[in-house]
């Protein structure tokens, strides 16, 4: 027979209180128990000493039975010191469960995605940004391009003027 040293829930509905009880294992959560030894009510401030009532002594008996107090117990258990003791009724320590924090699968695909589609806009402002140094490239050129035609227009077009006067002259002439 394995026993616990566990919580048992008692209360009403959004008003819990526990009682600290030693139970076979294999009974349900508030059903049979072998014996009450303490009491714990959440609702109570963290340092208020009706919070966590359990008497050490019977603890440290059923213990030394064999009965293994769940995490939050043994947690309770390892603040409490019997008269003449140094040491805890039970000594706690934390767990370490690395992967608790760990995202599940379905997380982990979202980041990805996201992360994807981060990739692809900055891809896209990237191509954005050559496309706009491209046209003002162009813009720059054809400008260039019109400076020039426009550097070659006056000297094209006073050849045009001075044609066109000297025709007028020829023609004043020939009408002589």
């Amino acid at each position: 027979m394995a026993l616990k040293i566990r919580l048992a829930r008692g209360g009403s509905k959004k008003r819990p209180f526990y009682s600290v009880v030693v139970a076979d294992s294999r009974m349900p959560r508030d059903g049979r128990f072998i014996e009450k030894i303490g009491t714990y009510d959440p609702r109570l401030p963290k340092d208020s000493e009706s919070r966590v009532k359990i008497d050490g002594v019977k603890a440290a008996d059923w213990i030394k039975k064999g009965a293994k107090p769940t995490d939050r117990v043994a947690r309770f258990l390892s603040q409490i010191t019997l008269e003449g003791e140094k040491a805890p009724v039970y000594g706690w320590k934390a767990g370490n469960n690395p992967q608790k924090g760990e995202p599940g699968a379905k997380a982990k695909e979202r980041i990805e995605e996201k992360a994807e589609k981060e990739a692809a806009r900055k891809e896209a402002e990237k191509e954005a940004k050559a496309a706009a140094k491209a046209e003002k490239e162009a813009a720059k050129a054809a400008e260039a391009e019109a400076a020039a035609a426009a550097e070659e227009a006056p000297a094209e077009e006073a050849a045009a003027e001075e044609a066109p006067a000297e025709d007028a002259a020829t023609e004043e002439e020939k009408s002589e």
